[in-house]
């Protein structure tokens, strides 16, 4: 595929997600105006950010049409192996993260997908790659649970009580 094409294609699906999102958030009922004595309507900002990323599709359209951008008139490839190999290892990762979620909980899915990524494409070493997972997990946990107060989920029951037995040990002592 080329860059000429990769651009128009991007441009068609913006368009077509954009057009998706404003009907969804029109034919759910959410006020897209303003609501007296309340301020903004719950659609308000979906609705009128999915119309603007709708009319700068439609810009680029036009603007690919008339060939005005380079890309617009650039036949080359658009990616090439090395960057499609890398674009379907991330997507790999991104989606077994995604499915372990629900059995391993948020915090060991993201350090494990840290960690892949870390140690088998940046390549970098084992102490390194073990750091940023530990790390993650701690910096996810003390901005999550304890400075937003949003709970993520936690994966099976065994996961559940150890972050619980980790919670009742902050608000017993730390607190």
């Amino acid at each position: 595929m080329s860059t000429r094409n990769a651009e128009l294609i991007m441009a068609i699906g913006m368009l077509v997600f954009s057009l998706g999102l404003m009907w969804n958030i029109h034919s759910d009922g959410l006020v897209i105006g303003w609501m007296e004595e309340r301020g903004p309507g719950s659609g308000l900002w979906p609705f009128w950010l999915s119309l603007g990323m709708a009319l700068c599709s439609v810009w680029t359209m036009v603007r690919w049409f008339n060939g005005a951008t380079a890309e617009s008139r650039d036949e080359s490839p658009y990616m090439d192996p090395e960057s499609l190999g890398l674009v379907v290892t991330s997507f790999v990762l991104l989606t077994v993260m995604i499915f372990l979620v629900q059995y391993i909980g948020t915090y060991l899915s993201v350090a494990l997908f840290l960690g892949a990524y870390m140690r088998f494409v940046g390549r970098h070493k084992w102490p390194q790659t073990l750091g940023m997972m530990g790390g993650s997990i701690i910096f996810i946990y003390f901005l999550f649970e304890w400075q937003l107060a949003k709970y993520l989920p936690k994966g099976l029951p065994i996961f559940e009580d150890a972050f619980l037995w980790i919670d009742n040990y902050r608000w017993e002592y730390l607190m």
